[in-house]
């Protein structure tokens, strides 16, 4: 079984932005995830969210986290991941973990890689640890 998931091209509907926000917002996200080993999308607050960037700092990553309540369009990017946790089988849509520019998933895909020992190799070919 292989964890992590190629993140699909998902538009937005709605939010009088049309084709062009959304395009904005999809590519938000890609080059975030692309850019970086390990992104965490989160809400402050949020103790799941708080579960997951534990999680990954105790094992030595050091993640880029985007708190989608303080961002100028994380309203947006919220919705798209609601979108994207539903075609995963989740209801919530944050913690949303892309890990080597791939969508993993929320913490409990997080959690189930870590208990199974699939997440330390994960982080390691994606460049987030170097033990």
């Amino acid at each position: 079984m292989q964890a992590v998931k190629q993140a699909p091209t998902i538009l937005l509907e709605g939010g009088g932005g049309g084709e062009a926000q959304e395009s904005v917002v999809y590519e938000r996200i890609r080059r975030l995830a692309s850019g970086n080993a390990v992104v965490v999308f989160t809400v402050s607050g949020c103790c799941m969210c708080h579960v997951a960037k534990q999680l990954l700092f105790g094992l030595g990553v050091g993640p880029s986290i985007v708190e989608l309540d303080r961002d100028s369009i994380g309203k947006e990017i919220h919705s798209l991941l609601h979108r994207l946790a539903a075609g995963d089988g989740r209801t919530q849509p944050v913690p949303a973990v892309f890990v080597g520019g791939k969508f993993l998933g929320g913490v409990e895909t997080l959690m189930a890689c870590h208990i199974n020992g699939t997440l330390v190799p994960l982080l390691k070919d994606a460049g987030a640890l170097w033990l």
